[in-house]
């Protein structure tokens, strides 16, 4: 079982990468890039860290989703209720693969996955942004499996799946407007199941989530209030930036 308890010095910093990165998802995204690397800078093990980050940022995404909910639709003939099953059993499997995977095996992957969704996030910042479409189709079946390969890693890992799942809505048919709001109805539904199942983990560091949790929710707050007021694309740079750092030290350490 994880050690509960962390010195008062890491307890800080871990309450501080919350807040920020409660901030940073209200105004840019990408929070889990800077609570992850917190999290194995207090002790935790890769595995340990992914988990207990994933049941920290949770409310906020419950937040998130309720706040788009009027846009939240579905896509062609494919419908939210669809997606939304799609996404609790992609959610459920992910959850279930990362709890089989041994901590030496996941720790080899993590440079991976950290480079495959800082990828992803710069590729959905600085990228060419999709412009409201109302023309294209893409069959519904693919539109669903699609939706299950995303649910699944993102039940596994996570990083970057706001837009994999951005980028598959809008190229579905969505409006950017409507693909958002849906996106964060999806992604709070497999986390919602992985956090179910991450909750009976003895891996889970609870008072690293309780500190992490109240900083993400002081973060969702300040953050509200500063959406209009700071540059995003300095935010997502910064992210951009950290998810480099950490892909370069997570391959040479």
């Amino acid at each position: 079982m994880i050690h509960s308890h962390l010195p008062v010095s890491l307890l800080l910093l871990t309450a501080a990468a919350g807040l920020y990165a409660g901030i940073q998802n209200v105004i840019a995204g990408g929070g889990s890039f800077i609570t992850f690397p917190a999290l194995l800078l207090a002790g935790l093990n890769p595995l340990a860290a992914n988990m207990s980050s994933t049941i920290a940022l949770f409310p906020s995404q419950i937040t998130s989703a309720i706040a788009g909910r009027r846009l939240v639709a579905g896509v062609g003939t494919v419908s939210f209720k669809s997606l939304f099953l799609i996404s609790l059993l992609g959610g459920v499997l992910g959850a279930g693969l990362l709890l089989s995977t041994p901590v030496s095996i996941f720790t080899h992957l993590v440079p991976w996955l950290v480079l495959f969704a800082t990828a992803m996030f710069a590729w959905g910042s600085f990228g060419r942004k999709p412009k409201d479409v109302t023309t294209r189709h893409m069959p519904s079946g693919l539109v669903l499996l699609i939706q299950g390969v995303i649910a699944i890693y993102g039940g596994y890992f996570g990083g970057g799946i706001g837009f994999l799942m951005l980028a598959a809505l809008t190229m579905a048919g969505q409006q950017v407007r409507a693909a958002a709001a849906t996106k964060n109805a999806l992604a709070m539904t497999m986390n919602a199941s992985a956090v179910a199942i991450f909750a009976f983990s003895p891996q889970i560091n609870w008072t690293a989530v309780f500190a992490l949790g109240l900083g993400g929710i002081a973060g969702g707050i300040i953050g509200s209030w500063l959406m209009y007021r700071l540059p995003e694309r300095w935010l997502r740079g910064f992210v951009v930036l950290v998810g480099a750092l950490l892909t370069l030290w997570l391959f040479i350490r």
